[in-house]
């Protein structure tokens, strides 16, 4: 099963902002491999953790740059945009605008649910973009 559009259905909930949605996407026994220590690994911490992504980034875009599909599984290659408007990870809200790229490897069942998932973010490249860390100089 090509699980290209079960990974897209996943980015669309979370662009609209529908938590209710993108928690029917999940598997009851989803597990987060990749997730906040402070988060359990399951669809419960995944859904807290949109939570607090939607309150710090109300405006963010998830846009699909590439997806591979095998089997059960599906990788995409993503940029996220958002204003940082709200507090994100104890950071207090900056006011200013951020592109991270993503990658995401997302295993799905027959019935196109989310089992588990694995990321890659650049977490780097979005804390200096909010002025947490300063940027590198010039090579």
């Amino acid at each position: 099963m090509d699980h290209t559009n079960s990974i897209q259905r996943l980015y669309d909930v979370i662009n609209a902002g529908d938590l209710d949605g993108f928690s029917r996407q999940l598997a009851d026994d989803f597990v987060e491999h990749d997730g906040v220590p402070e988060l359990p690994p399951t669809k419960a911490g995944v859904v807290q953790y949109f939570q607090m992504l939607i309150a710090a980034f109300p405006d963010r875009h998830v846009k699909v740059e590439d997806v591979i599909a095998c089997g059960d599984k599906a990788v995409a290659r993503v940029q996220v945009t958002g204003t940082h408007k709200g507090e994100f990870m104890g950071i207090p809200a900056t006011g200013k605008s951020a592109a991270v790229a993503l990658i995401d490897i997302t295993r799905f069942s027959d019935d196109g649910l989310a089992r588990e998932h694995w990321g890659v973010v650049d977490m780097f490249a979005l804390l200096q973009q909010l002025g947490v860390i300063p940027a590198a100089p010039p090579a």
